[in-house]
């Protein structure tokens, strides 16, 4: 692509790609921004991410403002419209821009005839903006969440469910952690203010820092020497909670992209860590992540629900399964979650999960620890789950964690702190 490439056509195509072909954003998004500059990358996964977590909104608008949706071969153009609208509402592009741009990414198309119909949908908008905002803010629709996952929360968490969508709607903190193999938080804290930027520590995580304000990597003091990883407060308390020490044998199963796996080498640095993955492809990650640190993990591609083919008889004194789950906890961070899941899909996690987790049980050493993890705020994935799973095995004792139950700790998302989370530590009979 040119430098003459319409980022406005651009980001249609991929959320198309996402709503009607089902693809995920983090799988095609990489690839289109390498063909754009740095800026305009960063422009595309705005106006992305921002269409994909106003949806409901735009297209509630939209029905107001046309008679009948664009539909097969012009489909693309109605989520160019949505584009057009998202940047009129959220972004600080002047209108005339916005409405010029979005305007011509028509003829990007190859759908020139249009132009006009656009044109005019555009300034209608601008002209009712106000009214229309209003009258769709009455509707269902201002959640900006699927009914399916609206009602699970509701049913699940009467008292909390509004909180978890208010933050599941917002732009996600960047947190980091620190690496205490080469700073203390504070020590690093005092590089980073040096450099101009600022951030907060949280004290449920020692080596957590948010950035006040978000900033590319390269822009982090040390980051290519492995000083520090970007990685949310949630996620830190995995490792923290499984507690590695020097000389242990340490399974890190579903371990991609491998922030896991550093932070264990980071809390423990003798310990023998093995890093265990479904997808090949995201392993690559792994790799990259502790060459970045200077570490070095046994790394394997495997089936949870199949540990002899990749480990054989091994046992283990530490396993963290970060278990594969609907997600609904980092919907902030993946906005395409909310359109990609299905009521369903939950069901046949729940199934996948109990599978791991039964399969890899066998390989956990007598007086052992597993700690079982999701980013899922659904109690089917969490609670149930481990409250199941203590009944089916009398060789099981979970261990309560601070500020949760017996069955397992569940950490809501919000605003300004981690994602959404669950833990339960799983400790084995002697």
């Amino acid at each position: 692509m040119t430098k003459s490439t319409n980022l406005r056509s651009l980001a249609a195509q991929l959320i198309e790609r996402v709503i009607d072909k089902g693809e995920s954003l983090s799988a095609v998004l990489p690839a289109a921004q390498k063909k754009v500059s740095d800026k305009d990358g960063a422009l595309v996964q705005e106006l992305c991410f921002g269409v994909l977590r106003t949806l409901p909104q735009l297209e509630a608008v939209i029905g107001k403002l046309m008679a009948r949706p664009l539909n097969g071969k012009q489909r693309v153009l109605h989520y160019l419209i949505m584009v057009g609208i998202y940047q009129l509402l959220y972004t600080r592009v002047p209108p005339h821009a916005a409405l010029a741009e979005t305007v011509a990414g028509a003829e990007a198309l190859k759908r020139a005839n249009l132009k006009g119909l656009i044109n005019g949908v555009l300034r209608q908008f601008q002209r009712q903006q106000e009214e229309l905002i209003a009258e769709v803010d009455q509707q269902p629709q201002r959640y900006l969440h699927p009914t399916w996952l609206l009602q699970r929360l509701q049913k699940a968490w009467p008292e909390n469910w509004q909180q978890i969508v208010e933050a599941n709607n917002q732009r996600p903190p960047m947190w980091l952690r620190v690496n205490r193999q080469h700073h203390s938080r504070d020590s690093w804290l005092a590089l980073l203010n040096e450099s101009g930027k600022s951030a907060v520590a949280d004290d449920t995580a020692p080596d957590a820092l948010r950035l006040e304000t978000p900033a590319p990597v390269g822009q982090l003091p040390g980051f290519a020497d492995g000083w520090v990883t970007v990685q949310d407060l949630s996620a830190q308390r995995c490792a923290l909670l499984l507690a590695p020490e020097n000389g242990e044998q340490i399974l890190d199963l579903c371990a991609a992209p491998g922030g896991k796996t550093t932070h264990i080498l980071e809390i423990a640095p003798q310990a023998q860590v093995m890093a265990v993955d479904v997808d090949a492809q995201r392993l690559t990650r792994v790799n990259e992540n502790l060459q970045r640190l200077n570490m070095q993990a046994e790394v394997k591609q495997g089936d949870g629900r199949t540990p002899e083919a990749w480990c054989g008889d091994r046992q283990f004194d530490r396993i963290l399964l970060d278990a594969p789950c609907s997600a609904t906890g980092v919907v902030r961070r993946h906005p395409d979650i909310k359109w990609l899941r299905r009521d369903r899909d939950i069901a046949e996690l729940a199934a996948l999960q109990r599978d791991i987790l039964e399969a890899v049980w066998t390989h956990l050493k007598p007086g052992g620890t597993l700690l079982y993890a999701t980013c899922s705020v659904l109690p089917d994935e969490n609670e149930a789950q481990i409250t199941a799973f203590l009944t089916r095995h009398a060789d099981a004792r979970a261990e309560a964690l601070p500020g949760g139950k017996t069955s397992g700790l569940q950490v809501f998302p919000t605003v300004e702190g981690g994602d959404g989370f669950f833990y339960a530590k799983l400790v084995k009979a002697h």
